[in-house]
């Protein structure tokens, strides 16, 4: 899978509950909402199901960007903890 390669799995799993989870789960839902306000549906009450659906997708789709920006951070910092590995001399400790 391109979006997350293989060494992806060695990170743990974000929690199910994230920020990113939420948010989009909540603009899933959202939509939804405006969907039904635009087509002259009653706001709340027409469209459960579409209403659970599209917080349902919001929802995973939240949850797989939170995993790939913490592989995209882990990969980061690994790549620089190389690199100060590689180079201790341009990272010496100060003297106290």
């Amino acid at each position: 899978m391109v979006f997350l390669p293989d060494e992806s799995r060695s990170l743990p799993p974000p929690p199910l509950v994230n920020k990113g989870s939420v948010c989009l789960g909540l603009i899933g839902w959202m939509s939804a909402l405006l969907d039904n306000g635009f087509n002259h549906r009653p706001v709340i009450r027409a469209g459960v199901h579409r209403q659970i659906l599209f917080a349902t997708v919001g929802w995973f789709v939240g949850y797989y960007l939170t995993k790939r920006t913490e592989y995209i951070h882990a990969k980061l910092d690994r790549e620089l903890f190389e690199y100060v590995r590689q180079h201790p001399e341009d990272f010496k400790a100060a003297g106290i």
